[in-house]
């Protein structure tokens, strides 16, 4: 599945708030199917980012929370966040100058 996906970064950034079940993910990443939510976890439990952990009761209660691996990685995203939000002029300012150059270019 790869780390490099927006359900990834979304789930990651939601298991930042703390441990949550399937249906807290589910709620709280907007628009992702079931099917979507379980792949990314199991890529990201793969990829030792997320530790699921099943609980004996019935029905079993599955939790998900972010290793130390994971964490780390929320802390790139966050940084990445931090330098959109920081640069967001410059970078709309880039693509209004890009986006008027193409008209030219394909002319």
């Amino acid at each position: 599945m790869g780390l490099a996906n927006k359900w990834a970064i979304l789930i990651v950034s939601s298991l930042g708030e703390g441990t949550r079940r399937f249906t807290e993910l589910r709620s709280a990443v907007d628009g992702i199917s079931h099917k979507m939510l379980t792949q990314t976890l199991r890529g990201l439990e793969r990829d030792g980012v997320v530790h699921r952990t099943v609980h004996p009761t019935v029905p079993p209660r599955v939790e998900y929370r972010l290793t130390e691996a994971g964490t780390a990685l929320l802390r790139t995203i966050d940084g990445m966040c931090d330098w959109t939000h920081r640069y967001m002029t410059e970078i709309e300012t880039a693509r209004s100058r890009f986006d008027a150059g193409q008209g030219e270019a394909a002319g």
